[in-house]
């Protein structure tokens, strides 16, 4: 009967993992600050070339970030070479201050779209860099420190599991 118990058990965790999620990678910022300069990178290899994912960067801020919204520039590089980039703006914050994302406290988290239902074509390494591309109103010189990101991360799921 408790050998029964433990294989019931037993199948039940392993039916209830989590199958979606291929990667998760985080970097996390020294005092909580972003520099201009600061160019994030993710690396990964071992994708499945016919299978569609759904990437995503994930941000933690606190309550030390001065804005309501997060630009992006990204750099996705292709094991042959090929360099995708985007500018990207995620809403941070609700029009009243409220902000978005997960989290208790001061520290909240987002999870942001980046690409959907992308297929890696070629086996190999792709990398990933993220930097920030904020500006204040009314000024062409971006923010050189951007306070308040604890941490920048990406994460790689499977779209159909």
């Amino acid at each position: 009967m408790r050998s029964y118990l433990f294989l019931m058990l037993a199948i039940f965790l392993l039916a209830s993992c989590n199958t979606t999620g291929v990667t998760s990678e985080y970097k996390s910022l020294k005092g909580a600050v972003w520099n201009k300069d600061d160019i994030l990178e993710f690396s990964f290899t071992k994708m499945d070339t016919v299978q569609e994912y759904n990437m995503f960067i994930n941000v933690r801020n606190d309550d030390t970030f001065p804005y309501s919204n997060l630009f992006l520039i990204t750099s996705l590089s292709t094991p042959e070479g090929e360099v995708l980039q985007d500018t990207l703006e995620y809403t941070m914050a609700l029009p009243d201050g409220t902000w978005l994302g997960k989290g208790t406290g001061s520290l909240k988290e987002n999870k942001l779209w980046y690409k959907e239902n992308i297929v890696f074509p070629v086996s190999g390494v792709y990398t990933l860099e993220v930097s920030h591309a904020m500006r204040k109103n009314g000024t062409v010189q971006g923010v050189i420190s951007l306070e308040g990101v604890t941490d920048v991360g990406i994460e790689i799921k499977k779209s159909n599991p």
